[in-house]
């Protein structure tokens, strides 16, 4: 007896009375893979026969301005075929192929369109899929029908052995016979159980074949109809660029709008004050000298303002002293009770430190306002050339990542530079965020 367990469902474990190479035969992955290689023969004929047809025609045709748009439309056809090809591979084989780019062309229009698809090298790989897959799907066809059909035709023998029998002289199937009337037969009952073995050996043997098979077509999807790792890592950069824009220019806002409600407000009206002071010194100079008295404590809350928000820019201490004082100072500022423990060898790049820093300043916030702790711990090492930081606390957790809170805009804010954020924040707590960082000195 064995124990199947389904992970990632928290279910109960399935028992079985069999073991699991006498259930392949029977379970749905087996025949969804051998389904899918049935279909892989007629999709193939289809696919080799219409994209080399159209490329040989549109190769022919380049000696006229019909080529280029020949082949153009090919290969958009192939990328038709892929998408077709990547769904069949996700509900027969369970392999999810990320999906193409799309193909921009700088213009609207024909040649702009027809240059921007020759250009695109996923094109060519799907283009590339179609000629390749049709001969391995006529090789995977014949050999996975032939071990299926004939084994499970040999473990049913004793079923369909009558219809064969030879009218002459009664026997099983004949094998062979020669002029002199010797024959070789399978009728008898030891023949018949050898011929049910090799059936059984057959039928046992096929699931593990036709993974083997399988296993190229997903080679070939994977390589020649998903994009590439450039194609995938240009694609992340730009969207990576994208949030480092948007962050930056969210960041200018909020210091444009500190700034015009805090500091500048608070400065034009001192500047307002002092000219009224200005006007009374030789009137009334008690009362001028009140105002001056004023607005030197209006000059003292200004600039305290414009030290908080220099420190929200860049704190002066993260340049001076380093994470490890730079993250005491916040912990210090924190309505809870922080431990903080710094163990780095050096000192990262100014970028990456900066990151780790406001990281920690954000969930810190956090903790404050929802957490509901009675106490905080900040970690920060480093492992493997990566910056490593955690921040835990006893709180009420229910932290949620994905809910488009703060904790998004921290996870968009590292991954702009190759770094992730993991959150553990069960319901009743208690929460840990971890954060990996390059390191970069």
């Amino acid at each position: 007896m064995s124990t199947e367990y389904t992970p990632g469902r928290g279910t109960a474990p399935r028992r079985h009375l069999l073991p699991p190479v006498l259930r392949e035969p029977f379970e749905g992955r087996t025949w969804r893979e051998f389904g899918y290689l049935l279909l892989g023969l007629p999709i193939g004929i289809v696919l080799f026969a219409y994209s080399l047809t159209m490329l040989l025609f549109g190769m022919g045709m380049l000696i006229t301005f019909l080529g280029l748009p020949l082949l153009a439309i090919t290969l958009a056809s192939a990328r038709g075929f892929a998408v077709m090809e990547r769904a069949r591979a996700r509900t027969l084989l369970g392999l999810d192929v990320g999906r193409s780019q799309p193909v921009r062309a700088k213009k609207e229009g024909l040649l702009p369109w027809t240059g921007a698809m020759l250009r695109s090298g996923e094109s060519w790989r799907n283009l590339l899929y179609a000629l390749v897959q049709f001969p391995w799907a006529c090789f995977s066809f014949v050999v996975s029908v032939t071990f299926w059909v004939t084994g499970w035709g040999l473990l049913a023998f004793p079923l369909w052995q009558w219809a064969y029998h030879d009218a002459g002289d009664g026997g099983g199937i004949v094998l062979f016979r020669n002029a002199s009337g010797t024959t070789i037969d399978l009728g008898a009952p030891l023949q018949t159980a050898i011929v049910c073995a090799l059936g059984l050996v057959l039928v046992l043997a096929t699931p593990y074949l036709l993974r083997g098979l399988t296993s190229v077509d997903r080679l070939m999807v994977g390589a020649l109809l998903g994009p590439s790792r450039l194609e995938s890592r240009v694609s992340e950069l730009e969207t990576d660029r994208g949030v480092v824009v948007d962050t930056a220019a969210a960041d200018l806002r909020r210091i444009e709008r500190d700034l015009h409600d805090g500091a500048q407000a608070r400065l034009v009206a001192l500047a307002m004050d002092l000219g009224l002071a200005k006007e009374k010194m030789t009137e009334d100079p008690q009362a001028a000298a009140r105002m001056v008295d004023e607005a030197h404590g209006e000059v003292k809350t200004a600039l305290q303002e414009l030290r908080n928000l220099a420190r929200g820019i860049h704190p002066a201490v993260l340049t001076d002293r380093g994470l490890d004082a730079a993250l005491s100072a916040l912990a210090a500022r924190c309505t809870v009770p922080v431990r903080v423990d710094v163990d780095l060898p050096g000192r990262p790049a100014p970028a990456i430190e900066g990151i780790a820093y406001f990281t920690v300043s954000e969930l810190l916030q956090n903790i404050s306002k929802h957490a509901r702790a009675g106490r905080a711990a900040v970690d920060m090492w480093q492992s493997d050339g990566r910056l490593l930081l955690q921040v835990r606390d006893d709180g009420v957790g229910g932290a949620d990542a994905e809910a488009g809170s703060g904790l998004a805009g921290l996870t968009e804010r590292l991954g702009a530079v190759d770094g992730v954020l993991l959150v553990d924040s069960p319901r009743g707590g208690p929460t840990t965020v971890t954060a990996e960082l390059p390191w970069r000195e």
